[in-house]
């Protein structure tokens, strides 16, 4: 029986609330009122309505509606009031006057709107007189609705609320993806941390391009879940050990391959992603090869889907390098080569920028060798945000209330990204323990990538590896619920590694900014958190032989009491 997805009743509440927030914000902002109230009613009917089908379409419980309107009203009232809050409370910087957390989305609006009143077309934003926008896509995006939505003045908020909108919209998605690969706890778990991660929150709360970059993730992930897979109802954890009961049968591959959905959702996620940043699109493509290698019964897709692939990628390719060289300073001609030059230089920068803004990087460096400086940058750019920074590096109110939320967040998904491993390994099939081994191994390449790419940056590091945030949300997802399930001691001492690290840095901040109790050379207490971390490691795994050989020698003991037992019988 065909599903209404969205019927006339629907507008009797999206409608009036629409009216509603469209008047309030209307009235936030500058111009013409009836103009900025007309133009935020729209949007805002057109985002409910678009949210309300695409959570029908989902066909999950009222709990998915209910996580969907949080994504959307949490991103919208933190960028709403960090807008309203930011030139009161804030500092005195030009970013935090005119009420923007990000700089880039601070440039990129003043440029959008400057295109968008003069007599230049829009596709302009792609050339290289804009450098606010790296690639054009999203600054054309803005620049339209600048353009032909609020002609008459600039309103940053009309971005923050498409902003919110797209990211909510990836929601639906995501969840009926991990539903039907991995089941409908997983599916919960992933939704929620999605949703209420604090960065993706912060990102999707301002005119940036990762709400725009993680939506189109989660459609093509959903259009290749809907091609390669096919499962009826929704699978536990357990039944995920026998993975033939979700990877699709040899047999039906060919029939599942003319269903032409699919592609079609694939094809629209990576071309967004092209336009918007055209290294996600190549990233993604590897991903999902990755996962079809690993995970599949046949290592088969069809002459016409390879052939799109490659075109996509080799696409990639080209709109990446011409984007990278968009100022002319790459002198190379091959794609390839103009990508390294780039990213060599950028990780360059990214260190100089780390040894100038620092006072204790500075000694660091100078007092050790310079191969050191490099691994150094990595390391530390994969714990930023740090935590015990953020609690005791001293700052004005509203960034501490900024700040704290994205280093706990982090700081508690590191252990479960970590665990991942040891789920993986413990999975019973082996098709299951690849695909999770393999979602594991690219999360973390992903996670040092965006530490080399953002140094030690308090902004930028984290910024890049939110852009792949779907992976991260589904691993950790998996991880939660296989963990409550298994009871794997090994998340309990990886907790203990990540505490024994932030009593030693906590105590080290406090001592630097506060002076309080003595302070260890930076080196000597690395080198007793490694050792404790050794010991620890240590430990558990002596318990582990420990109870192995015990739970050997009562399997053992037992099948010798049977033996007794029959042969007295």
């Amino acid at each position: 029986m065909k599903r209404n997805y969205f019927t006339a009743k629907d507008l009797l509440y999206i409608l009036p609330l629409a009216l509603a927030l469209g008047a309030g914000l209307a009235s936030l902002q500058g111009g013409s009122w009836s103009i900025g109230f007309l133009a935020f009613s729209f949007l805002f009917l057109l985002s409910f309505s678009v949210l309300k089908f695409f959570f029908s379409w989902a066909n999950a419980s009222r709990t998915l509606a209910w996580i969907v309107a949080l994504a959307f009203f949490l991103r919208l009232g933190v960028g709403v009031t960090l807008h309203v809050a930011l030139p009161v409370y804030g500092h005195a910087d030009e970013d935090d006057r005119a009420g923007y957390v990000f700089t880039d989305a601070h440039r990129r609006d003043n440029q959008a709107w400057k295109l968008a009143i003069s007599e230049y077309p829009v596709i302009d934003a792609f050339s290289k007189q804009y450098g606010s926008d790296q690639y054009g896509g999203l600054l054309a995006f803005n620049t339209f609705v600048y353009r032909y939505f609020s002609p008459d003045a600039q309103r940053p908020l009309m971005l923050v609320l498409l902003s919110a909108f797209f990211a909510a919209l990836g929601v639906p998605f995501l969840w009926k993806a991990i539903n039907q690969v991995f089941g409908e706890k997983v599916a919960w778990a992933a939704a929620w941390i999605f949703v209420l991660y604090p960065d993706s929150i912060l990102l999707g709360a301002a005119a940036m391009r990762e709400p725009y970059l993680l939506t189109f993730n989660t459609f093509v992930l959903w259009g290749f879940v809907h091609r390669f897979y096919r499962f009826e109802g929704s699978p536990s954890i357990n039944q995920l050990s026998d993975f033939s009961t979700v990877a699709l049968p040899d047999r039906a591959w060919r029939h599942v391959l003319k269903d032409r959905i699919g592609w079609m959702w694939i094809a629209l996620g990576l071309m967004g992603m092209l336009l918007v940043s055209p290294a996600i699109a190549l990233v993604t493509i590897l991903v999902f090869a990755g996962w079809i290698f690993f995970a599949s019964e046949r290592r088969e897709i069809s002459w016409r889907g390879l052939a799109a692939i490659a075109v996509i990628f080799i696409l990639g390719l080209f709109f990446l390098s011409s984007s990278l060289n968009r100022s002319g300073e790459f002198v190379a001609t091959s794609p390839l080569h103009v990508i390294n030059d780039w990213f060599q230089a950028a990780v360059k920068w990214d260190i100089k920028q780390a040894f100038l803004g620092s006072g204790w990087v500075q000694k660091i460096f100078e007092e050790s060798p310079q191969w050191i400086r490099l691994p150094f940058i990595t390391v530390y750019g994969i714990f930023q945000p740090v935590l015990p920074a953020a609690i005791i590096h001293p700052t004005i109110l509203i960034w501490k209330l900024i700040g704290l939320p994205r280093a706990l967040s982090w700081y508690a998904l590191l252990p479960v990204l970590t665990f991942s491993f040891v789920a993986a390994a413990g999975q019973g099939s082996r098709k299951t323990r690849n695909l999770v081994l393999w979602l594991s191994l690219f999360t973390w390449i992903w996670i040092l990538l965006a530490a080399l790419r953002g140094g030690a940056d308090l902004w930028d590091n984290p910024r890049y590896r939110t852009i792949l945030f779907v992976w991260q949300s589904i691993l950790a997802g998996y991880v939660w619920v296989w963990w409550r399930e298994a009871r794997n001691p090994w998340f309990a001492r990886i907790i203990l590694m990540e505490v024994v690290f932030l009593l030693f840095f906590t105590q080290w901040y406090a001592s630097r900014y506060y002076y309080l109790g003595g302070q260890l050379p930076f080196a000597v207490m690395v080198a007793v958190i490694l050792g404790l971390w050794g010991i620890i490691l240590g430990i558990g795994l002596w318990r582990d032989r420990r109870s192995g050989a015990k739970g050997a020698m009562d399997k053992q003991s037992t099948s010798q009491s049977d033996s007794v037992d029959k042969s007295r019988a």
